[in-house]
């Protein structure tokens, strides 16, 4: 099978990719690899990738209309595609709100434009985010709530991302899946989360900026999880002209102080931290229900928290050399 990943250097497109090309798939990445964090570690997950035969790469960005439809003509057989290209975080979608739209927005219309004209198509699976959920207060969220209250402009560019997934299924038959990702870590994550983040400043000797909240908390779930769960996801496509939107999260949600604590024990290290009011764009708590996805796939997390901050902090001091 040949299968299209978007933003294959970034985190979850890098993994994804890798665990395609395990499996013996036919893997063609596309990305961008803007400038919003590093491109160096882009750089650095695609030279991963680069020495699989089955793996071919493609500098574009899924924004740009004519590019998209360049790709699929280039790769007319492709069968299905994992679109994980996105203007990620939530912060910075008060700095730069137009890059969220081009990007979020109007990648989703070009992807989905130019995957009209696939015969073999089974299957578009793609990344939403549980920042969707918003202002809402009662947890944990389940895929029938209803999400009319964005905390931020990232949030609404998502959610116009799976209003345009359900259009196009409609119009055009196209098989897709939303996965509504809560909170990923691990090894070769994004510099601008907050538990790479605290590990850069604990490593250096900064202060910590801990929002204040008592109840401040996240689904963390370990990106071994997350991959297990979009393959998985990927395998059972729901039927022609048919969207759905699933949860993919740890299971519970873990207190931030607790994340500071297992970087301490895992760095070797105490952090400084300082507390700051927390940013009205950023959520107070998240937890996902999974009620769906386990009876769509049997998917359930499998890393503790512990274990995953472990493995993300082994591979932190490698990649940095501490």
């Amino acid at each position: 099978m040949k299968i299209l990943v978007t933003g294959v250097a970034g985190f979850i497109g890098f993994h994804v990719a890798e665990a395609l090309l395990k499996q013996g798939m036919d893997v063609v990445g596309i990305d961008v690899l803007n400038d919003y964090y590093d491109p160096s570690l882009k750089m650095a997950r695609l030279g991963q990738l680069e020495p699989h035969p089955k793996f071919s790469f493609l500098k574009v960005d899924v924004a740009n209309a004519q590019a998209m439809q360049d790709v699929i003509g280039l790769h007319s057989d492709l069968e299905g595609v994992i679109h994980l290209a996105a203007q990620a975080g939530v912060r910075y979608s008060l700095v730069d709100p137009y890059s969220y739209v081009t990007s979020n927005v109007m990648g989703q219309v070009s992807l989905l434009e130019a995957c009209r004209s696939l015969k073999k198509l089974t299957h578009v699976v793609y990344a939403s985010s549980s920042s969707v959920y918003g202002r809402n207060q009662e947890t944990p969220f389940r895929e029938t709530d209803r999400v009319e209250q964005p905390s931020s402009l990232y949030a609404v560019t998502k959610r116009a991302a799976e209003l345009t997934s359900e259009s196009y299924s409609y119009l055009y038959g196209i098989p897709q899946t939303g996965l509504r990702f809560f909170t990923v870590y691990g090894p070769w994550g994004r510099p601008d989360m907050a538990y790479y983040g605290f590990a850069k400043a604990i490593s250096e000797d900064r202060p910590v900026t801990l929002y204040e909240g008592k109840d401040l908390s996240r689904d963390f779930t370990y990106i071994d999880d997350i991959v297990r769960g979009v393959v998985k996801v990927f395998a059972k496509p729901p039927e022609a002209g048919k969207a759905r939107l699933l949860n993919l999260g740890g299971d519970r949600p873990e207190k931030v102080t607790r994340m500071i604590a297992l970087l301490e024990r895992d760095l070797g290290k105490r952090a400084l931290v300082e507390r700051h009011p927390r940013p009205v764009a950023d959520m107070e708590s998240t937890w996902a229900s999974l009620e769906k996805v386990r009876e769509l796939c049997g998917w359930k997390p499998e890393v503790s928290f512990e274990d995953g901050m472990r493995e993300f902090a082994v591979w932190f001091k490698k990649f940095h050399g501490i």
